[in-house]
């Protein structure tokens, strides 16, 4: 009785995990990230050892090489996923590591940094003083405002981080 409970949790474990992956893809969706890509790194965060092939993502997933492709070409641009070689073959190996929203929120200085040149020319465009002016350097004072914060909230994670064991 014993096996069975244990062959019955064993055989119930990938099911429990495609549907977390599915789960927690769609939140991805509703924030904003694309289908694809939200599901390859949902399978990846799921996996036990954080790194999948293009083939064992499509596998896992039920999805074509070709979406596999355009999903982790998403997920590497947004320095969400590294391409690593797998050793002794000629096989990419798609891997997610532990720090990835670290790392993805980290490199967001440059399009905050973009976003912000882009809102002072669209203040001086349209002028400071008219409604959409002070709109827009609403706006910009907000990018502003985050991308000073978010040196200090990365400094107060990677101590925070130290605490629980995970450097």
């Amino acid at each position: 009785m014993k096996n069975e409970a244990a062959e019955t949790a064993a055989a119930t474990e990938p099911d429990a995990r495609s549907r977390f992956v599915e789960r927690f893809a769609g939140q991805l969706v509703e924030a904003g990230m694309p289908r694809m890509p939200s599901r390859v790194f949902a399978a990846l965060l799921a996996s036990d050892s954080g790194a999948l092939t293009s083939a064992e993502l499509g596998e896992r997933l039920r999805i074509s090489p070709a979406a596999v492709s355009g999903a982790v070409r998403y997920l590497t641009q947004q320095h969400m996923v590294t391409r690593e070689r797998e050793p002794g073959t000629r096989r990419d190996l798609f891997r997610v590591h532990g720090n990835q929203w670290y790392e993805a929120l980290g490199n967001r200085d440059s399009v905050l940094k973009r976003w912000e040149d882009a809102l002072r020319e669209g203040v001086g465009a349209v002028g400071a003083d008219t409604p959409a002016g002070r709109r827009l350097g609403e706006t910009l004072a907000f990018f502003e405002f985050i991308q000073g914060e978010l040196a200090g909230l990365m400094d107060r994670w990677r101590a925070h981080r130290k605490t629980l064991g995970l450097d």
